[in-house]
């Protein structure tokens, strides 16, 4: 029976507590493993008795010596994390009960990252970095070797822009929401331009410039997306292009708790400020199965286009890889990932897109043939950098640039939870 002093758990709450389907859980119930109560609200399960199973299918299902998995047998991890932030449900993508795929049609990157750090729906919001600060942040990134890549640059910039915050230690919300704006404003101001932009003049000063927007090229106030344009690719800006961009940081900046937004709470868990929190993130994100993947898919794609056969470019990226081929297969959603559908249905219009997407087109064809795994995001990113002839690392900006403000919000959320709540306990497996 369920301790009287304690609140109880609803078979969905026990469910996701375990990691199982509720079709799991009354097997469980019928074989006598876990009890329950009937009410008149449904089943009612005892916190404590819940907890104690937990542990003991954690221990039935350590990992041996040598074996990198964790909880469940199929390697499915135990632990659930409450979020308010994100939803995965029936191959849709929700942002706080909004599908983000209309999100990305209909907003900006800006408007859109500012309602999910403060809930306020504001059109007009501007992501803006601290002048005096990316003027620094610039210089320490110029100093970089010539193999520095643009993402590089940014990780640079996070440490240099929190150096010169001197209310980086405080975890006041506001405080919160207006370094993490800044930063994600900074980690884009600090890139250098892709090409000088034409008939413009010199650059206006950073130490002058109220906005993001005031750079080479955009010499009114600007959304990030156009800014971010001008930094990875020397093409004049054109709306469809940059439409396609905004929706892919629209689309990027959340999903679920994955490697690197698990990394970014167990800091803000132990109580470390936004700057230490986007540092986290960062250096999870810089991994070929997480933020880097694009770059891969992007070569791959690069070698179709210019005439080879899908077949071949995907032989030899699996001889070299190993594993499945890059850019496809999502485990969240049952068919084709709903941001890469979003992200490539977006590069019609763009002008020199139809070799990219042809070649898109033909390789999905290819493996779905051969294996049904569908585009992933990654795919539909590394079109998007091909298709406006972007850097070759384009992908790892506009994934970091847009992630950091879901790490932010994970932060947010992650402060007012008990500290240091996400420390696991580690098992010995030595002799």
């Amino acid at each position: 029976m369920p301790d009287p002093d304690l609140p109880t758990l609803t078979a969905e709450q026990t469910a996701a507590r375990l990691g199982i389907k509720l079709e799991t859980l009354y097997a469980y119930v019928a074989r006598g493993r876990l009890d329950r109560t009937r009410g008149p609200d449904g089943s009612a399960f005892d916190p404590l008795e819940v907890e104690r199973f937990a542990a003991a299918r954690r221990s039935r299902t350590a990992p041996v010596p040598g074996s990198d998995i964790h909880g469940h047998s199929d390697g499915r991890p135990l632990m659930v994390i409450e979020t308010d932030l994100t939803l995965i449900e029936d191959g849709r993508l929700f942002y706080r009960g909004r599908d983000a795929t209309e999100l990305a049609a209909s907003e900006s990157f800006e408007q859109v990252a500012h309602w999910l750090l403060t809930g306020v729906d504001d059109p007009d919001a501007r992501l803006r970095p601290h002048a005096d600060a990316v003027a620094h942040a610039r210089s320490v990134a110029d100093a970089m070797p010539a193999s520095a890549t643009l993402r590089d640059r940014q990780q640079v910039a996070v440490t240099t822009l929190a150096a010169l915050d001197p209310l980086r230690h405080s975890l006041d919300p506001a405080t919160v929401v207006s370094a993490g704006e800044a930063l994600v404003a900074g980690m884009v101001a600090v890139l250098p331009e892709a090409s000088p932009a034409p008939d413009v003049g010199p650059a206006p000063d950073v130490g002058h410039a109220p906005d993001i927007g005031h750079a080479p090229g955009h010499l009114t106030a600007g959304r990030l997306a156009d800014v971010l344009w001008s930094k990875l690719t020397p093409r004049p800006e054109q709306a469809a292009g940059v439409a396609a961009l905004n929706a892919a940081l629209v689309l990027l900046i959340d999903h679920d708790m994955a490697i690197s937004t698990l990394a970014a709470r167990a800091a803000a868990s132990a109580r470390a400020n936004p700057y230490a929190v986007v540092t986290a993130g960062l250096g999870a994100l810089d991994s070929l199965l997480h933020g880097n993947a694009s770059v891969e898919v992007a070569r791959m794609l690069g070698r179709i286009v210019a005439g080879e056969s899908p077949e071949r470019v995907v032989a030899d990226t699996v001889a070299v890889r190993g594993g499945a081929v890059p850019g496809f297969g999502q485990a969240l959603y049952p068919g084709i990932d709903p941001r890469g559908r979003a992200i490539l249905g977006m590069l019609a219009p763009v002008d020199g897109a139809q070799p990219v997407l042809d070649a898109a087109a033909r390789t999905s064809r290819m493996i779905a043939a051969r294996t049904g795994a569908h585009p992933n995001v990654d795919f539909a990113l590394a079109a998007l950098t091909l298709a406006t002839g972007m850097a070759p690392d384009a992908g790892e900006v506009i994934f970091a640039t847009a992630r950091s403000v879901g790490w932010i919000a994970h932060a947010l959320a992650e402060y007012r939870e008990r500290p240091l709540r996400l420390r696991p306990v580690g098992r010995y497996v030595g002799h």
